[in-house]
């Protein structure tokens, strides 16, 4: 369901829209002298307006499709992480380096090394400033702590496990993949965004803007009917909003 804003943003369109035709028909009484509120230009202003609107429609979709696949792709991985680590423990690997790969592996999972008690959490709370989280979940974080996971299994000589998802070539591949999938939403982020910036520039901008464009033409409208006439209210009553961006 599209959220109140862009809800707002297309409605705004379309009343402008509306706005243009009613003056189509009022034929040679709307002539004003002012070109950015000629029919020509107000068709112009809408056709940008329509064209922002579906760039911002294709940016989303790609956005989405991409953190949709990005979800997929990670599904498995702290999963595959804690198999890692038991693989590196079943090696004759040093208590030590199993120990490092298990705290990597913590904050893979976003788990405390150790759960504090009630009393202990209880008695910090007076010491130190409250933690806001100990997880480090976020996608990047995710990709980083699972590069380090494989560098560290793969110095260990002994670390060489028959299954092959386990393998330090298929993790590499698997961490390309990840980092492959990340950046793809960085990128169809950035795209949305940028779509969103050159709507709102169509949409609000001050003077140039459909807003302040549909303003002027009621402005106009209203000097040459009055304001009681059927005409003019024909118009006053299409609603122009400038939604927050």
């Amino acid at each position: 369901m599209a959220s109140t804003s862009e809800t707002g943003h297309a409605k705004n369109v379309a009343n402008f829209e509306s706005m243009i035709s009613i003056c189509e028909g009022y034929g040679s009484a709307y002539n004003p002298s002012k070109n950015a509120i000629k029919i020509t230009q107000l068709k112009s202003l809408l056709e940008n307006a329509k064209n922002a609107m579906s760039a911002v429609n294709t940016a989303k979709t790609a956005y989405d499709n991409a953190s949709n696949a990005r979800e997929i792709g990670f599904t498995n991985l702290r999963k595959l992480c804690t198999r890692i680590v038991n693989a590196l423990d079943a090696s004759e690997a040093s208590d030590q380096l199993v120990k490092d790969a298990k705290t990597i592996n913590r904050k893979i999972q976003g788990s405390r090394a150790k759960t504090k008690t009630a009393s202990t959490a209880s008695a910090e709370q007076s010491q130190e400033p409250r933690q806001i989280s100990v997880s480090q979940l976020s996608f990047d974080s995710q990709v980083d702590n699972f590069g380090k996971l494989i560098t560290l299994v793969a110095s260990e000589p002994t670390y060489a496990p028959n299954e092959a998802d386990l393998q330090v070539s298929a993790l590499n591949a698997k961490l390309e993949n990840l980092k492959s999938l990340n950046n793809a939403v960085i990128n169809a982020k950035t795209q949305y965004d940028n779509a969103i910036i050159a709507r709102n520039k169509v949409l609000y901008n001050a003077n140039t803007g459909i807003i302040d464009t549909a303003l002027e033409v009621k402005k106009y409208v209203k000097s040459v009917f009055g304001a009681s006439d059927p005409n003019y209210k024909q118009i006053s009553g299409l609603k122009f909003r400038k939604n927050k961006v």
